[in-house]
């Protein structure tokens, strides 16, 4: 004999809505940038009420915080990926991300970074997003700082700051220019800068 299903509880609902609306919001303000995506366009496609938006988000400045701390989790995951299998090698776990970018970036309609377009869309600095996004960006810059010393770079720090900027200029590169475009060489650029660098 089939069961019932389970009464939903007053508080799963508003769970799956704000979960709803997190994974709506991540993927519009991504594809569309932050300041293109009203509430009503995200409520909309969510499926949800404006009134459960603002239950489970103050505001949309906080939903756009927690849009770019989603984003940056799952970027974390995808940066330590390689680790995996290069296990106490950092060059060889850098150099398979970057490969792994320099991939992604090099097709026609790569979004670059959302963090990076967080910045530029937001350049006060008192605003969440901007600070959001700038902690992420130095920690990433901690984090390569951490792996070229692990590398034994002779100023690690130098290196460190060199591979952010090849990073960077990936992220915006790959949007304006796409397949064919400069994002393709960022493997072997970075190559030869750590070789020098040793």
């Amino acid at each position: 004999m089939p069961t019932k299903p389970k009464p939903q509880s007053a508080t799963e609902a508003p769970r799956r809505a704000a979960d709803r609306i997190r994974d709506t919001a991540f993927d519009l303000f991504y594809r569309e940038g932050i300041r293109a995506v009203g509430v009503e366009e995200i409520v909309s496609q969510a499926g949800v009420t404006k009134p459960s938006l603002y239950r489970a988000f103050e505001s949309k400045d906080e939903l756009i915080a927690a849009y770019l701390r989603d984003y940056n989790h799952r970027f974390c995951e995808r940066f330590e990926a390689p680790a995996a299998e290069h296990p106490d090698d950092p060059k060889q776990h850098l150099l398979a991300y970057l490969d792994r970018l320099a991939q992604r970036a090099s097709h026609d309609g790569y979004r670059g970074c959302g963090l990076t377009n967080a910045l530029i869309e937001y350049p006060e600095p008192e605003h969440p997003a901007h600070r959001v996004a700038q902690e992420s960006k130095q920690q990433l810059r901690e984090r390569l700082r951490e792996m070229c010393r692990g590398m034994g770079a002779r100023d690690p720090d130098e290196l460190a700051d060199g591979l952010l900027l090849l990073l960077e200029g990936t992220y915006v590169s790959g949007q304006a220019f796409g397949e064919g475009g400069p994002a393709h060489v960022l493997g072997v650029i970075a190559r030869r800068l750590i070789e020098a660098s040793m």
